[in-house]
C-alpha cells in the first residue's frame, strides 16, 4: 500500500509541477511586457487569476468555501495557515475581488522564471537579513498606497511535520495591519495538505480533489487600532486554527520540532 502511495503522489506531484511551469511558461512573455507599470502590474493580477484557474482545470482542483464572510473594502490583509503549495496556487481564484500581492520568502528568488515574476509583481521578504526586511516593509506600504492588497502567511513557511498543525506566528502582518490602518482577512485552508503533500515528503500525498477553505468574518482597521499587538495575533490565530481543531480534534496533542 505505502509503494502505491509512493508511486502515485509523486507522479501526481510531477504531474501539477509540469502544469505550473508549462502554463507559466506561456503566459510569462504577456507577464514581461505589463509588469514594468503600476497599471500593467494591476492587469498581471488578472492575469495570476487566468493561471490560477488554469491549474485547478488542468489538475482537477475544486475549491469549496465551508465558510464565506463579507469582505471589507479594499486594502486589506489576507492572513492564512500554510500546509501545502496548494495555498498559493488557489488563492488568486479564491479571493479574485481585490487585487493583492504576496509577501512571501526571497528564497523564490532562486527559481528561473519565477524569481522576475514574483520580483516584479510581489514583494520578497528577506528573512535573515534586517536592511532588506525593513525594505520590503516599505515596498508593502507602498504597495498598499498603490490600492494593493497583501497576501501574508503568518507562520513563514510550512511545518516539516504534523501537519495541519500550525506553527507559531511572526508578527509581521499585524505590525502592518496596525500600522496601515487596515483591515485583516483571516482564511483557513483544512486539507490541502492531503490533496498536496511537499514535493519534499516523498510518502506524502497528493491527487485531485476538493480544496475546503474557510473565509472568516475579517477584523476591521478600528478594532485591529484598539487592540494590542499581541492579543491581535493571537485572536488571529485562534480564528484561523478553530476549523482545524474541529476538524482534527487530536491535533493539540501533536508535538512539533
Amino acid at each position: 500500500m505505502k509503494i502505491w502511495k509512493f508511486i502515485g503522489g509523486n507522479t501526481w506531484k510531477l504531474y501539477v509541477g509540469i502544469v505550473f511551469f508549462l502554463t507559466g511558461i506561456l503566459l510569462y512573455p504577456i507577464f514581461l511586457i505589463f509588469l514594468y507599470s503600476e497599471k500593467g502590474k494591476k492587469f498581471c493580477f488578472k492575469l495570476s487569476v487566468c493561471w490560477s484557474w488554469l491549474i485547478r482545470i488542468f489538475c482537477c482542483y475544486h475549491v469549496h468555501k465551508v465558510k464565506k464572510s463579507e469582505l471589507p473594502n479594499g486594502p486589506y490583509i489576507i492572513i492564512s495557515n500554510h500546509a501545502s503549495y496548494l495555498d498559493i496556487f488557489l488563492m488568486c481564484t479564491i479571493l479574485p475581488e481585490h487585487p493583492f500581492i504576496f509577501l512571501g520568502k526571497s528564497e523564490l528568488l532562486k527559481y528561473p522564471i519565477l524569481a522576475t515574476y514574483f520580483k516584479k509583481l510581489h514583494i520578497p521578504v528577506f528573512r535573515h537579513d534586517k536592511r532588506k526586511a525593513a525594505q520590503s516593509f516599505i515596498q508593502a506600504k507602498k504597495a498598499v498606497k498603490n490600492g494593493w492588497s497583501l497576501m501574508i502567511f503568518p507562520e513563514g513557511g510550512i511545518a516539516d511535520e504534523h501537519l495541519p498543525k500550525m506553527m507559531p506566528f511572526k508578527d509581521g502582518a499585524f505590525k502592518l495591519a496596525k500600522s496601515l490602518h487596515v483591515s485583516i482577512v483571516p482564511l483557513t485552508f483544512t486539507n490541502n495538505h492531503l490533496l498536496f503533500s511537499d514535493p519534499s515528503m516523498w510518502f506524502g500525498g497528493a491527487y485531485p480533489g476538493i480544496s475546503k477553505v474557510h473565509i472568516h468574518h475579517y477584523i476591521s482597521a478600528e478594532e485591529i487600532q484598539n487592540m494590542d499587538e499581541k492579543v491581535l495575533l493571537k485572536k488571529c490565530f485562534d480564528i484561523i486554527n478553530q476549523p482545524l481543531l474541529e476538524k482534527y480534534p487530536d491535533m493539540e496533542s501533536w508535538t512539533l520540532k
